[in-house]
């Protein structure tokens, strides 16, 4: 069963998210950040591609030739995945497809409107019975 953990209270989302996808990276994981919205696709990508300055990590969108190579993908289409081990997801609803995963990482802001739409997400997995792990980022940080 898939494995569930919250990154809360996030003052960035999307450096979380790719803190998080290039340790799942190093260890060998394929990763999908599952990110329908074009804007924070966008977002992710040009973040892969600059942070930190020296350095990269692979990654590609989901409809790319390469995907099937590319250790991080970028996008929705979940299939683009042969190896599920981790999804990031970055859209305010939870993921299709999820539970193909070994690993689901749900990243929470400090936002009024992101903290309901997680305690929505974090609800529906609890109620079908998924592991759920919480890491508060306030205390990760000190």
């Amino acid at each position: 069963m898939t494995e569930i953990s919250f990154y809360t209270f996030a003052e960035n989302r999307l450096a979380v998210a790719r803190q998080l996808a290039a340790k799942a990276a190093a260890r060998g994981l394929r990763v999908m950040i599952y990110a329908p919205d074009t804007t924070v696709a966008d977002a992710i990508d040009v973040l892969l591609w600059t942070t930190p300055p020296q350095s990269f990590l692979p990654h590609c969108r989901d409809t790319h030739s390469l995907a099937a190579e590319t250790p991080v993908l970028i996008g929705e289409l979940v299939d683009a995945v042969t190896q599920a081990d981790v999804m990031i997801n970055l859209h305010h609803e939870r993921p299709p497809a999820f539970s193909r995963f070994q690993r689901l990482l749900e990243i929470v802001s400090m936002d009024a409107e992101d903290v309901e739409q997680g305690r929505l997400r974090y609800r529906f997995y609890r109620e079908r019975g998924y592991a759920l792990n919480t890491v508060d980022l306030r205390s990760a940080a000190q």
